[in-house]
This record gives structure tokens, C-alpha cells and sequence, in this order.
């Protein structure tokens, strides 16, 4: 580890002695640049983390003068995920500035890959609203791009975490925008279902049974098949308890559900939420008799 220590340190001051230095255009800070490279490198080897993330910054700069931003790009990627292991708010940092720079050169895919990197490291921080920024860039982008499942994908995020919010009526659109896309693929009609179930929930977060009952009308037309499936009666039972202001009944309705199809975490939690409310109205019941 020292001895890799060592060189990192001896290939960094060589590099700042050629940029301190005369040279033709261009050439100081291309053999800077290669000096910076060996000098990351060896840092990475010694884990000496946050020094390789400034030496690959340090490294984008000589790539920036020499105008070469795909290779600056490259560098500040670099710099990012050395950064990760240290601090996620400098990877961050870092992967952005590549973002930009892959936006200029047009290389929009790349920056869409990067935007929902990004958006990732915001969800490990649990930073939930820079996390739906971040996806919904990334999302337009790869929509920009035609790469339609990638977008898809950054969606489900956007509306996962926008029902987490409370924000229901913007990830019911997305739930539905996604499914109706989804009934066009052969390979993704599948899913089509699990995507109004989530749509659905999203609407008795809301408690307006008359909008369920509407919606789910709108999703037997959209998939005649959906009337006949569990999600739909899953759905409908819920709305009817709902409606009855009947705890005992949701209940057993969700766990017969659940014993056949487990709920993932997202659909437990906002069943919980609708199951408070309906014992809540319950309790107003009760105190009004």
C-alpha cells in the first residue's frame, strides 16, 4: 500500500510540474494528462480514494483544455466512482459534470445511463425528491433515445416513490401511461395487470369511490382481460369495504390476496395507509352512534 502510496504522489507532482512548466500547445497538458492517469491509478491501488477522485478531476481539466470532452467525460466518471466510497455527495458531483459534458457532445444515451446513476444515489441516501428528479431526466432522455424499456423502468421509480410521497395522482398517470404502452408488446402485455394493480391502489389511496369506480371501468376497456383477473377483484373488493366502511372485510380481502400473490413492500405500505383511513372513519362512526 506505501509503495503504491508512493508512486501515486511521485506521478501526481511530475504531472503539476509539467502544467507549472513551458510546452508547446496542447503537449504539457497531454503528458500531464498521462501522468494524472498513472497517478489515479496508483491512489486507487493504495485505496487512498479521495485523492484518485481529485487526481481524475485533475485529469478531466487537462482533457477540457485540449478540448476533449468525451475523455473529460470519462475522467469524471472515474472521479465519481472513486468518490462513491468516501462521499456520495461528491460522486454525485462528479458524474453530473460528466452529464453535462456528454449532453454536449451528444451522446444523450450515456447521459441518461448517468442521470439515473445518479437518481440511484440519491435513493441510497434516501434523498426521495432529488431521486424523482434525477429518474425523470433520466427517463426523458432515454425517451428521446427510443430506448422505451429504460424509460419505463426510471417511470416505475418516479411513481413508486411519488405514491410514497402521497403525490397519487401523478403516479396513477404513470401507472397507466406505462400499461397502456405495455398492452402494445407482445412481450410486456404480462405486466399489464401488475401495473393497474398498482394504479388502482394509488386510486383508494385517494378514498373517492366514485373515481375507482370509474377507473376501474376505464381499465376493463383498456385490457378486457382485467375484469376476470385477481388484481381486478382485489381492486373492487377493496372499494366495496371502502364503501361499506367495513375494516373486518378489507382485511380478509387483502390477506386472501396476499396468501396467493405476496405484496411487495410499496403495496403494503399504501394498503396500510388506506386501511387507517377506513379504520379512522370506522372510529367517527362510533362516535357519532
Amino acid at each position: 500500500m506505501a509503495d503504491h502510496l508512493a508512486r501515486a504522489e511521485d506521478f501526481d507532482s511530475k504531472a503539476e510540474k509539467k502544467l507549472s512548466g513551458w510546452g508547446l500547445f496542447g503537449s504539457k497538458y497531454d503528458d500531464a494528462a498521462d501522468l494524472f492517469d498513472k497517478a489515479a491509478n496508483s491512489y486507487k491501488l493504495s485505496k487512498s480514494w479521495d485523492k484518485a477522485g481529485s487526481t481524475y478531476i485533475k485529469l478531466a481539466n487537462c482533457h477540457l483544455k485540449m478540448e476533449s470532452k468525451h475523455e473529460a467525460a470519462q475522467a469524471y466518471i472515474d472521479a465519481g466512482n472513486c468518490y462513491k466510497k468516501t462521499s456520495v455527495r461528491e460522486a454525485i458531483s462528479c458524474i453530473e459534470q460528466a452529464v453535462n459534458l456528454f449532453c454536449d457532445i451528444g451522446r444523450l444515451n450515456m447521459a441518461a445511463r448517468y442521470y439515473k446513476e445518479i437518481a440511484e444515489l440519491f435513493e441510497s441516501e434516501q434523498d426521495i425528491e432529488q431521486a424523482i428528479d434525477y429518474f425523470e431526466k433520466a427517463a426523458d432522455l432515454f425517451q428521446n433515445e427510443e430506448v422505451t424499456t429504460s424509460a419505463n423502468q426510471c417511470k416505475q421509480k418516479v411513481a413508486q416513490f411519488a405514491a410514497q410521497l402521497e403525490q397519487y395522482q401523478k403516479a396513477i398517470d404513470i401507472y397507466e401511461e406505462i400499461a397502456k404502452y405495455s398492452l402494445k408488446s407482445n412481450l410486456l402485455k404480462y405486466g399489464v395487470k401488475g401495473h393497474l394493480l398498482n394504479a388502482g391502489i394509488c386510486q383508494l389511496c385517494k378514498g373517492d369511490i366514485v373515481a375507482i369506480t370509474r377507473a376501474l371501468d376505464n381499465y376493463q376497456d383498456l385490457d378486457p382481460t382485467f375484469s376476470g383477473s385477481r388484481e381486478y377483484k382485489l381492486l373492487a373488493d377493496i372499494a366495496s369495504a371502502i364503501d361499506e366502511e367495513d375494516v373486518a372485510k378489507f382485511t380478509d380481502v387483502v390477506k386472501e390476496f396476499d396468501s396467493m400473490t405476496t405484496l411487495d413492500p410499496l403495496k403494503t405500505t399504501l394498503l396500510l395507509r388506506v386501511k387507517d383511513k377506513l379504520k379512522a372513519k370506522e372510529l367517527e362512526e362510533d362516535d357519532l352512534t
